[in-house]
């Protein structure tokens, strides 16, 4: 494979794209810093395919990345391919609006494969191709220039090792017959949704124990001013106020801003100046949730008492056997949400009552929770059984 110097240029990064415009798929990595920004920092972008690699560096001066923005975004005939590509992706969206389509990523096939839930890509490498990876350079400080000859090989090592595994590992899928079983986890992956930070929707992410509508509507509001308080600064949401502070001031609102300088969490000088301003005017204009909006009991289901919490057990249980007997990663069959609806009495909109999810697993789960299906140790291990007189 050949690998090209560092592209710090408009020309070279444009004729790099057309050619790889042809291959069938290309691997992708990004290098960036997040930990004093809101959004990523975007440092070094690594792309290859079979037969050519290249690290690109999006911080030299007037380098135009809309050729390489446009191959992973726009053309729909190259399948990229990514490991754990969450953040990656998150970056290309910041970038564009849109997501790169079509997508693989080989963390989520290794759960097909029986890899466990969350390979690592060291790990994912040696399994493999049995190559240990230098993991030297893996908590560089990216945004320094110059990048020294080590580090653009670390990165670079990151796409041409998964140009490597990506075709052995579709020629596994296809052996198996689990290729299929992916598309939904990659349209998941790809769906722009993901990606999108809606201040309206931040509070979700905020642990708060009451369900009351006021103080869930103060959360949302309070959430929704820090989430954009944090990207107008470009910083991360925690330096502008913590998650418990956030609870605090939505379970037990000051009544105007010079109670602010008691508040455990907000330096005093938010009494008077202007940030403690405008999150004293987000809580005054804060509006109970509605019906709607509120989130389920902590049962979540409805009918998921004592009984359904341990049906569910049960599920779960049948879960990991069927896991264990199909080598595959149970998260990949069956989240737990599921399995509690499941147990609930739900039956529509769940997904492992529909396609591959319901002939490996969500079968059986019915067959369980309907009494078709029971639990025995044979020959040392568990095992399911059909209940006496119940034809399968």
């Amino acid at each position: 494979m050949h690998v090209h110097p560092l592209i710090t240029d408009s020309a070279t990064l444009a004729n790099l794209c057309a050619r790889l415009s042809d291959a069938p798929f290309v691997t992708v990595d990004t290098e960036f810093m997040r930990e004093s920004t809101y959004y990523p920092e975007l440092c070094l972008i690594q792309i290859a395919d079979t037969e050519e690699a290249a690290a690109i560096d999006p911080m030299a001066p007037g380098l135009d990345l809309s050729p390489l923005l446009a191959l992973l975004t726009d053309n729909e005939d190259v399948l990229k391919v990514f490991h754990a590509g969450g953040q990656d992706i998150e970056i290309i969206y910041n970038l564009t609006g849109k997501t790169p389509h079509p997508l693989f990523d080989t963390q989520v096939a290794a759960m097909a494969l029986g890899q466990g839930e969350q390979i690592g890509y060291s790990n994912l490498v040696d399994s493999w191709l049995g190559i240990q990876v230098d993991k030297g350079a893996r908590f560089t400080d990216w945004a320094r220039r110059p990048l020294d000859a080590r580090q653009i090989e670390y990165a670079i090592g990151d796409v041409t090792h998964l140009s490597a595994i990506f075709p052995k590992m579709l020629e596994r899928l296809k052996k198996t017959g689990r290729g299929a079983w992916l598309d939904q986890e990659m349209e998941r992956l790809a769906d722009p949704a993901n990606y999108a930070n809606d201040p309206d929707l931040a509070w979700k992410r905020v642990r708060v124990a009451s369900r009351k509508a006021d103080v869930l509507g103060r959360l949302k509001a309070i959430a929704r001013w820090r989430e954009l308080e944090a990207q107008a600064k470009d910083l991360p949401r925690g330096r502008i106020v913590k998650d418990e502070t956030i609870a605090d001031l939505a379970g037990h609102p000051p009544r105007k801003q010079a109670d602010l300088a008691k508040v455990r969490g907000l330096s005093q000088t938010w009494a008077s100046n202007d940030i403690g301003a405008r999150l004293i005017a987000a809580i005054e204009g804060a509006r109970p949730l509605s019906d709607d909006e509120l989130p389920p009991r902590d049962d979540r289901k409805p009918g998921l008492g004592r009984e359904g919490a341990l049906v569910a057990d049960l599920l779960k249980l049948l879960l990991k056997i069927r896991a264990r007997d199909i080598d595959v990663a149970p998260r990949l069959l069956a989240r737990g949400e599921e399995l509690e609806a499941l147990a609930a009495g739900q039956r529509k909109g769940l997904q492992i009552l529909e396609g591959w999810r319901y002939d490996q697993f969500g079968h059986d789960a019915l067959e369980l929770v309907e009494g078709r299906l029971g639990f025995a140790v044979q020959g040392g291990k568990l095992k399911m059984t059909r209940t006496e007189g119940v034809a399968a």
